[in-house]
């Protein structure tokens, strides 16, 4: 993928970002999505590429832009498969509360591969480099946090796990306090603290739990990028969702999926921050200008820039 995409698909996030920030705390999630959504899609289209969103807000008949399928940019230049999430984390916008961001991967069709993940749960384990190769999925929770331990070098009692704080949880929380670590509890949107637990400085050291497969697509690009290693495995709540599961998703749709499986090649990722989190912080306003803090990762060199942004607001 050309170098030059990097700052592209910056301005991206960057974007959605500050369209969104505007609806911080006020209570307001579908107008704060339509403003991250009309900012990404109209900066995807001044692009010079043939986009496709293969992850976005729905389907066509459920997302009036940014829809599976959609086609994005100014139709010159090479295909690029776009999966986004313009508003991670909605309700933690409309509350004013940590760890919204605004979410892009892309690769260039033939040179990476984004997964088109089905509309449903999966179940996620997502670790930095230290414990590649060292935990199972398939394995009880209480197992993974002492192999975890050991390849980091500290007690089970130091390790902190990152969960969704939601019902179904519960028996996974009670589980990991019960071995020892430490847990915290997200309660929105569990794509940051993925990508938090692939930062050594974020004090996250894993990610444990059910949420979107969508999102998982995404956290699985980050992961590429930074070398960790995330398992997954879907989740059917409804006998429908299995049997879109089987036309979409090569091979079989109850195996164990790997980073590679989700996603693979050369993938550009880039996160910004709207509301201050685990990972980023977020939209911050100044007199005459706005200050942004963004991620933007590279599998092929495994590059990992931090940048903050400027933008004047005249």
């Amino acid at each position: 993928m050309d170098r030059n995409f990097n700052l592209d698909f910056l301005r991206v996030t960057e974007q959605a970002a500050l369209a969104t920030a505007r609806w911080v705390g006020k209570g307001e999630r579908d107008n704060a999505d339509e403003a991250a959504c009309s900012a990404m899609r109209a900066t995807l289209n001044r692009m010079p590429m043939c986009g496709t969103i293969v992850i976005g807000e729905g389907e066509r008949d459920e997302a009036p832009m940014l829809y599976i399928g959609e086609k994005v940019g100014d139709g010159q230049g090479p295909e690029v498969q776009i999966a986004v999430d313009p508003l991670e984390g909605t309700n933690l916008c409309a509350n004013g509360t940590p760890n919204a961001i605004s979410v892009l991967a892309a690769t260039v069709t033939g040179e990476g591969h984004l997964m088109h993940a089905p509309d449903c749960y999966m179940d996620k384990l997502v670790v930095g480099t230290e414990c590649v190769g060292v935990v199972d999925i398939t394995l009880p929770p209480r197992v993974n946090v002492r192999l975890m331990a050991k390849a980091l070098g500290k007690d089970v009692d130091e390790l902190i796990i990152g969960v969704l704080d939601r019902p179904r949880h519960q028996g996974l929380i009670d589980e990991l306090r019960e071995a020892g670590a430490r847990v915290h509890l997200v309660p929105d949107g569990d794509l940051s603290v993925a990508i938090a637990a692939l930062d050594p400085e974020a004090g996250i050291d894993g990610l444990m739990g059910t949420g979107g497969a969508p999102e998982g697509v995404l956290s699985a690009a980050a992961v590429l990028c930074c070398g960790g290693e995330m398992q997954a495995k879907l989740v059917f709540t409804k006998d429908e969702q299995r049997e879109r599961a089987e036309k979409m998703v090569e091979g079989q749709v109850d195996r164990v999926f790997r980073t590679e499986d989700l996603a693979s090649g050369s993938v550009i990722f880039s996160a910004t921050g709207i509301t201050s989190g685990d990972l980023l912080k977020g939209v911050r306003y100044k007199r005459d200008y706005a200050l942004t803090e963004s991620i933007v990762m590279r599998s092929n060199e495994r590059t990992i820039r931090r940048i903050e942004t400027i933008h004047r607001t005249n």
